[in-house]
């Protein structure tokens, strides 16, 4: 068995997304120990800015015609797609930046569909678990109801273009325990928290099996 986790926090030491996602990769664990654990940590080991760039024009050169930045930027994108193909789970943490999804996921996903192309299933049925934090609040009736274009695009990526078996974890208030305008949501967060760590251990036992 082989699980692959994905990362995307710039802040890994205080990651939220990070917690959810280890009490969902420690249920798994506890079903398959000594199990293969494959990880990517986008945030403190970034894919290069210019890698998709090189890996999409080289795709459509011939081989002979590729420079070495061309064919090593593939080289990148065909490891990547690998290690989301060899994968019976996977988990992954992004956390909403400035409204939109990470950076750091978006050149990911860029470099993997240049290797396997946007077509590719590749998680079909693969159990798949994305944990996603906001530091504010996006739900309906909110001040900034539909801001959040970071967890649509990702459902659209994993679950309709790579037909993952897709669980979303989502919790929302992630600042309201450190941003003094956001106190008198604290115990709407706390009550978030407890939700979204409840359905990772959830999640966690489904992922395994």
């Amino acid at each position: 068995m082989n699980l692959f986790r994905l990362d995307a926090s710039i802040l890994p030491t205080t990651s939220t997304s990070a917690e959810i996602a280890d009490t969902v990769e420690a249920e798994w664990a506890a079903a398959h120990p000594g199990a293969t654990v494959t990880r990517r940590h986008l945030g403190t080991d970034p894919l290069p800015a210019d890698a998709w760039a090189l890996a999409a024009t080289g795709g459509f050169a011939p081989e002979q015609d590729r420079t070495e930045a061309q064919r090593e930027a593939l080289g990148l994108a065909t490891e990547l797609a690998g290690e989301l193909e060899r994968a019976d789970a996977v988990v992954l943490a992004v956390p909403l930046y400035n409204y939109g999804v990470s950076q750091h996921f978006k050149t990911w996903a860029d470099l993997v569909i240049a290797a396997a192309g946007p077509t590719a299933s590749l998680l079909k049925d693969t159990p798949t678990v994305l944990v996603t934090t906001l530091g504010g609040g996006y739900g309906p009736g909110t001040p900034r109801e539909g801001w959040d274009h970071s967890t649509p695009y990702m459902e659209r990526i994993l679950r309709d273009a790579w037909q993952a078996d897709l669980t979303v974890i989502k919790r929302e208030l992630t600042l309201a325990g450190t941003n003094p305008a956001m106190a008198a949501l604290r115990d709407l967060a706390d009550e978030q928290h407890l939700r979204a760590l409840t359905a990772a251990r959830t999640a966690g036992r489904a992922l395994a099996g």
